[in-house]
């Protein structure tokens, strides 16, 4: 068996860069979308609750406690 090289046109593919115009939006959303976890997850209780009751409190909660805010 012989072996054969590759032609040279056959080359690694170059890499396009994608521009910041394309990443943008996408930076945006996951970047509201993170405050409103966070919010929710740090802060939705008592004076500054946005939902009435225990419910979210109850859903983050061992999240609240792993991230190191306290709730008691």
């Amino acid at each position: 068996m012989a072996q054969t090289a590759a032609p040279a046109s056959a080359a690694t593919p170059a890499i396009t860069p994608i521009s910041l115009k394309a990443i943008a939006p996408w930076a945006v959303f996951f970047g509201i979308l993170m405050l409103v976890l966070l919010y929710f997850v740090g802060a939705e209780q008592g004076a500054t609750a946005l939902i009435s009751g225990e419910g979210v409190h109850e859903w983050v909660h061992d999240g609240r406690h792993l991230l190191g805010f306290p709730c008691h």
